[in-house]
């Protein structure tokens, strides 16, 4: 991840929609939820929800896998993993045993 990435993928967290959405498909696991569902969770209109995810795919936060006739969005944590790998490359001024309990807090078997 460059600079630019990890300002796209920031940005994208930075509204507050985008994050309860984020959040939501975090919980929801390796299957998802369909856009209809995250949109109904939310209290959002599809117009605005389709634009939401979008923003959130091109971030590479979330991806869309088409499950027969529905879009489902998943979490992409890939992408999470890949903007705290670049927030901490240089951590703790040369003593990575420090950042430690933040590795162990985000790491998950997802």
């Amino acid at each position: 991840m460059d600079k630019n990435d990890a300002i796209s993928t920031l940005s994208a967290l930075g509204q507050d929609t985008r994050l309860e959405v984020f959040r939501l498909l975090v919980r929801a696991g390796p299957d998802g939820l369909p856009a209809g569902e995250i949109g109904a969770r939310l209290g959002t209109v599809q117009n605005t929800m389709s634009a939401h995810l979008k923003i959130l795919d091109h971030a590479g936060l979330i991806r869309a896998e088409r499950d027969g006739r529905m879009i489902r969005y998943v979490a992409d944590m890939t992408g999470l993993r890949d903007l705290l790998a670049y927030l901490m490359e240089e951590c703790c001024n040369g003593a990575p045993e420090l950042c430690q309990p933040v590795i162990q807090a985000v790491t998950c078997d997802c």
